[in-house]
């Protein structure tokens, strides 16, 4: 059987506020092959005013490098309706397009006790999520973007012609889902509202992450390069099973990519992106909203889900676990993958919890 590694990071809101206006990203933005290698002790800055700025700086340069632009939001309307477990999103305003979710709730749920819920692709292991008392709103990715270069579903009836990954579209979904939960499911909790998917919607449930704070927990299953993993350590020649290369030929209409591998993408990806969390000075940095779970078994195998169920509970309900989740015996942190990681500052956050699964 293949050796799956599961990893828990937390994705981060920092707590700090900025003394004044961040300084302005160049306009346009340089060429890949012109961008500057940025020193490791300067990824991070030397100030807890500066965080803020930079994760706006890294939600900007996704989008230019890798994802393609999101669409304004304001833009849109969102209207749902409910029939039974059946929720129809629908969006309109100069065009309109509609996909459904089904949401399937834990017994006892209500306006009164409202629960958790974990938006998904289907898949999953249910008992794991509802015997937890977490709802489950499920929608098929395809009635959203096709999974192909055919510009179909009900994001590109929106945004026809755009210049935007496929992986940008299926994270508006997980988006219009959470915007449709708020107006007709008084039974969920939003503050506690997570996403999930495995492989390439793993890929989906990051991006889903990175554009829409209101998500709390994100568990990208098997996500690869373009989901978790560090470029850095897919880039080489004995890298896991999915490189650059591989991810070129197979599916480049996943992303809006201009990076080509270069040195400061790879570098600037892996920050965005943290990875191998076992040191102890990742660890100054993300405290116990990290860790990793180690299971041996096939690529999206269901039990996959199991393996994460403590820290799902930890982060839904400050549930009290045992379990290590800094450990990935009998793996070691591949180090090389982060030079950066010395000039890591301790910082004080306040916790948006994700989970990443490799």
């Amino acid at each position: 059987m293949i050796s799956s590694l599961a990893a828990v990071i937390s994705v981060l809101a920092f707590a700090g506020t900025t003394s004044g206006a961040c300084p302005a990203l160049p306009n346009p933005l340089p060429l890949a092959t012109s961008l500057p290698i940025i020193p490791p002790s300067q990824i991070h800055g030397n100030s807890s005013t500066e965080p803020p700025c930079r994760k706006a700086e890294i939600k900007t340069l996704a989008q230019e490098y890798l994802y393609g632009y999101y669409p304004d939001r304001s833009q849109e309307t969102v209207t749902a309706t409910r029939s039974g477990t059946s929720i129809t999103i629908i969006r309109a305003g100069g065009k309109s397009a509609s996909f459904k979710t089904t949401l399937t709730l834990p017994s006892g749920s209500s306006a009164a006790a409202p629960v958790p819920v974990m938006i998904n692709t289907g898949g999953v292991d249910t008992n794991v999520f509802i015997g937890s008392r977490v709802a489950l709103a499920t929608f098929d990715v395809g009635t959203v973007a096709a999974d192909s270069t055919t510009k179909s579903g009900a994001f590109w009836t929106l945004y026809s012609g755009r210049d935007i990954g496929v992986l940008t579209a299926w994270a508006w979904g997980y988006h219009r889902i959470i915007d449709a939960l708020i107006q007709v499911a008084p039974e969920i909790d939003i503050n506690r509202i997570g996403v999930t998917g495995c492989s390439r919607w793993g890929k989906a449930a990051l991006a889903a992450g990175i554009f829409d704070e209101r998500v709390t927990l994100l568990i990208p299953m098997s996500s690869g390069i373009e989901g978790v993993g560090p470029w850095r350590f897919f880039f080489e020649e004995g890298g896991a099973n999915e490189k650059i290369n591989n991810i070129f030929g197979f599916a480049p209409y996943w992303v809006n990519l201009k990076i080509s591998g270069t040195p400061l993408a790879r570098s600037y990806l892996e920050r965005s992106t943290p990875v191998y969390p076992t040191s102890t000075r990742r660890r100054r940095l993300l405290g116990d909203k990290l860790g990793v779970g180690i299971r041996d078994s096939n690529h999206c195998d269901i039990s996959g889900y199991a393996n994460i169920q403590d820290f799902m509970k930890k982060t839904f309900f400050n549930t009290a676990i045992t379990r290590n989740y800094s450990d990935i015996t009998p793996y070691t942190p591949f180090t090389s993958a982060f030079p950066w990681l010395g000039s890591a500052p301790q910082a004080k956050y306040t916790q948006i919890i994700c989970h990443w699964y490799l």
